[in-house]
């Protein structure tokens, strides 16, 4: 999995590439919940990814709680279709905020 950052409209945008789940998710807690603290409003680019695991879910479940405590906005955007369906199932798709896409999202956290 690649992770990108770039910055749009003083949001943090951080694009995710491959899957994320037990072998990579922890390259993004590495990174995640620090950008959090360090940016008032971060976007999670999930276009790019096919798959997320329970162990994916819970690097997400940890940035939410770092955004939610630090007073920030923390959006995910683009979703596929089968990430969605986890999302569901799991019941994480009413802790988030979701965007189609990085445009719909930087505009959810302004």
């Amino acid at each position: 999995m690649q992770i990108t950052e770039q910055t749009r409209d003083d949001v943090l945008v951080v694009a995710l590439d491959g899957r994320l789940d037990s072998n990579t998710s922890s390259a993004l807690e590495a990174v995640l919940p620090a950008r959090i603290q360090a940016h008032e409003r971060v976007v999670l680019d999930l276009a790019q990814v096919p798959y997320v695991s329970s162990a994916g879910l819970r690097v997400l479940l940890i940035g939410a709680k770092a955004a939610r405590a630090g007073g920030k906005k923390f959006a995910l955007s683009g979703l596929t279709e089968s990430v969605r369906e986890v999302f569901d199932i799991s019941g994480f798709t009413s802790i988030f905020t979701l965007a189609a896409d990085v445009e719909d999202a930087i505009a959810q956290v302004a």
